[in-house]
């Protein structure tokens, strides 16, 4: 396809420089996912699940994703 020489000259303002795509909005399955391999980073660095009556607020959220994700039947 052959672009008109005016559309490439508006291609080459430089108005334009900083304009970029929107990035795609993060869906619930990506929040899921990222969820999940926090999860498995937590194994991996702690050997054990995290507890939910841990002091660390960290661990206590992680440990509420966990008994979601496994009410959810998406952690065995």
């Amino acid at each position: 396809m052959e672009w008109p020489q005016e559309l490439l000259e508006l291609f080459d303002d430089p108005l334009l420089d900083g304009v970029k795509p929107k990035a795609a909005a993060v869906t619930a399955d990506d929040r899921t996912q990222r969820k999940i391999d926090e999860l498995h980073q937590w194994l991996a660095d702690n050997g054990r699940e995290p507890q939910a009556s841990a002091s660390n607020i960290k661990e206590k959220l992680l440990a509420v994703s966990l008994r979601t994700l496994k009410e959810q039947g998406l952690w065995i």
